[in-house]
């Protein structure tokens, strides 16, 4: 996906960045939901390329970044 494509796909989409995320900046990422799928990008390049993935990979991902148990 090139930026154009990445700025169109991202207009209309409600941004959130994580509550970890300081004001200082730094390493961010931002995250919105669509219907369809979830929307992954650097906060400090919001223009630049997104991550997209489907819902049930999100919902995967975050599950095991959140398990206490060891990988």
């Amino acid at each position: 996906m090139n930026n154009a494509e990445s700025s169109t796909a991202a207009s209309g989409l409600a941004w959130f960045k994580s509550s970890y995320s300081g004001t200082e900046g730094g390493q961010c990422v931002e995250v919105a939901a669509s219907s369809a799928a979830v929307h992954v990008r650097d906060s400090k390049a919001s223009s630049g390329p997104m991550l997209t993935v489907s819902r049930k990979a999100w919902a995967g991902f975050v599950g095991l970044a959140s398990s206490e148990r060891p990988v």
